[in-house]
């Protein structure tokens, strides 16, 4: 299945927002899934530094992706195709 990157920008000091939107990504993926569309979520990288967060996806498009983070209440600045390499796997 495609994975998706959505791109978020996150203040350094709201680092427990994280947390909590990471789950309500979870929560939104499994009803979205459940009504009959395919979203998994997988996982989030925060990088605060940059204040952004990255918060990866498995669906069948962007569109299902960009709904199920609408769903789950968040803003997002875009959602790009993405090519994961699984761990400890090098070409």
């Amino acid at each position: 299945m495609p994975e998706f990157l959505v791109e978020r920008y996150v203040s350094q000091t709201d680092e427990g927002s994280v947390t909590r939107d990471a789950d309500d990504a979870l929560a939104a993926s499994v009803e979205m899934t459940r009504e009959g569309t395919p979203v998994r979520y997988l996982r989030s990288i925060f990088v605060p530094e940059d204040e952004t967060c990255f918060l990866l996806y498995e669906a069948g498009s962007a569109d299902a992706v960009r709904k199920a983070a609408l769903r789950a209440g968040l803003t997002f600045e875009r959602i790009t195709a993405a090519t994961v390499q699984p761990k400890g796997e090098t070409r």
